[in-house]
């Protein structure tokens, strides 16, 4: 599928609406709040674009949404779209200080919140120049908002699509701030079917009987493309959860009982989810597809999941620039030691620091080419001009491609490692800590010794029954000196009680770097 498959003035509300012709009366949407089906979805968001036109949005309006993953967050989102506004998602785990920017930075007039979100911007909403009015789903805390159900109350259920270009923007993305401000992402309406094809239908042969459950929030890319776009292209159903992801029990929970067929998650979620101790006792039998995106996937975390469930888990990769998923293994015959080989519809190339191709085999930076790309940062001139370059976009990702052409993720180019002037790779030193049995979790980071040389330290996260220890520390170095070869081993290792994560669940490394070697051994 291509960009010219499309008609030139295209909508991607279509995605949701062409499912009334054939399954009007189909469950579109399952949760524990309430179960919608497409023609309810539809009327909804009918209801949400008409009181949206009503405060004056018109095509190319920013509109956000500060939600947790509720049916609300969805028919706001799709009404937002279906005028021709662009819809803001914001992650629910961010600052109030981050919130001020971001509504700053797109302008928006009307942020739609969750109650429970709501005193993240009470705290910030006075000084925004530009918000006007405030939506809260449940109850609001003051006069100046309006209750979500009284907004649409009384709207038409009746509303036709706004006449937008298949390359009007239609969402916006912030991207996490570590190494500076947020950086906002815009993406088309041409990009929503477009990755639902090329990775959802045509690599994972997702169709309409099936169900997808998502670990990854709506306001990710990833979240939003898997388990909203994708399944409602082909007229399967979603599956939403509202409670935090990073209690694996509420993800099991949830699978236990709506059932879904796929389940999109991170690796760090799928280690979670098996460390819980009655995990046998949730009903997983549902699950015909689990894939894998987000961070590398441990191949003794591949066969730990195989052993306990019998299902193979499908590693991909993609990026909130490219919104779809452009390298992925074969769910026929997935691999633990590799992210897969390039999606149809995409092409990437290895290059090093001069632009130049590496040959099969040596690291190198990853670049990427496809129709669903984003074209640049908002307000970020300098940004855009460092990773999107003419038609070749690079990731920040460190890879390798074998002789078979599959790819090997070998880190971010910020967490790369030089040692003794030769990259280390993160990612190798964290796999080889993982298979040591004391070894629940780890993340490696780079770490200045006394002669301000970076070496690799290790934050490890212990399995039960096993205690900290400077004995445990020497064992766990020892044993990455036996398995790697020595100068890749960590010189530090630092234990925690449990590593922080992101709103995905990810271990989130930006909050490990270059902490201080409180309580760490050395070696």
């Amino acid at each position: 599928m291509k960009i010219s498959d499309l008609p030139l003035h295209y909508n991607c509300v279509d995605i949701l609406e062409h499912n009334l012709a054939k399954r009007a009366d189909k469950t579109a949407l399952y949760s524990v709040e309430r179960e919608m089906t497409f023609r309810e979805v539809v009327e909804e968001v009918n209801q949400a674009g008409n009181a949206l036109q009503k405060w004056g949005v018109r095509i190319g309006d920013p509109v956000a949404i500060l939600s947790l993953d509720l049916p609300e967050w969805v028919t706001s989102f799709f009404g937002v779209l279906k005028i021709g506004g662009v819809a803001v998602g914001l992650s629910t785990t961010l600052t109030p200080k981050e919130y001020a920017y971001i509504l700053d930075d797109c302008r928006t007039r009307i942020l739609i919140v969750s109650q429970t979100l709501l005193p993240q911007v009470e705290e910030i909403q006075a000084e925004r120049r530009f918000l006007e009015h405030v939506v809260v789903i449940g109850q609001p805390s003051h006069k100046s908002h309006v209750a979500y159900k009284a907004w649409i109350r009384g709207e038409s259920t009746e509303l036709a699509a706004a006449p937008t270009h298949r390359e009007d923007f239609c969402t916006l993305n912030y991207t996490s701030g570590t190494t500076g401000q947020p950086k906002g992402i815009p993406h088309a309406h041409k990009d929503m079917p477009l990755s639902s094809q090329l990775y959802t239908v045509n690599k994972l042969r997702l169709t309409e009987h099936d169900r997808t459950f998502s670990v990854a929030r709506l306001f990710f890319t990833f979240g939003l493309g898997v388990n909203l776009f994708s399944p409602w292209y082909v007229g399967a159903s979603t599956v939403l959860c509202s409670k935090p992801p990073r209690a694996a029990t509420n993800i099991l929970e949830t699978i236990h009982r709506f059932k879904p067929t796929f389940l999109f998650n991170v690796p760090t979620g799928y280690a979670s989810m098996l460390a819980v101790d009655d995990f046998k006792r949730y009903d997983l039998s549902s699950l015909r597809m689990c894939v894998a995106a987000g961070e590398a996937l441990p191949a003794s975390l591949w066969h730990s999941w195989k052993e306990k469930t019998g299902l193979e888990i499908v590693e991909s990769m993609g990026t909130t620039e490219a919104f779809a998923l452009f390298l992925s293994n074969d769910p026929a015959r997935p691999r633990c030691d590799t992210v897969g080989k390039v999606v149809e519809g995409f092409e990437l190339k290895i290059v090093d620091e001069n632009g130049k191709e590496v040959p099969c085999g040596e690291i190198g930076d990853l670049m990427i080419k496809g129709e669903t790309f984003s074209l640049y940062y908002l307000h970020q001139y300098h940004k855009t001009q460092q990773y999107f370059r003419g038609e070749w976009m690079s990731t920040g990702d460190k890879f390798y491609v074998d002789e078979e052409g599959f790819y090997h993720y070998s880190g971010r180019y910020d967490d790369m490692l030089k040692v003794g002037g030769i990259w280390v790779s993160p990612v190798e030193i964290e796999n080889t800590l993982r298979t040591h049995p004391a070894v629940y979790e780890c993340c490696v980071m780079g770490y200045p010794d006394r002669d301000s040389l970076i070496k690799p330290k290790a934050f490890v996260g212990l399995r039960n029954g096993f205690t900290a220890s400077a004995e445990l520390a020497t064992a766990l170095i020892e044993h990455c000196k036996v398995n790697m070869a020595a100068y890749k081993r960590p010189r530090w290792i630092e234990f925690m009680s449990e590593l922080p994560k992101t709103a995905t669940g990810k271990i989130q490394r930006s909050a490990l770097r270059y902490s201080p070697p409180v309580g760490s051994h050395h070696s």
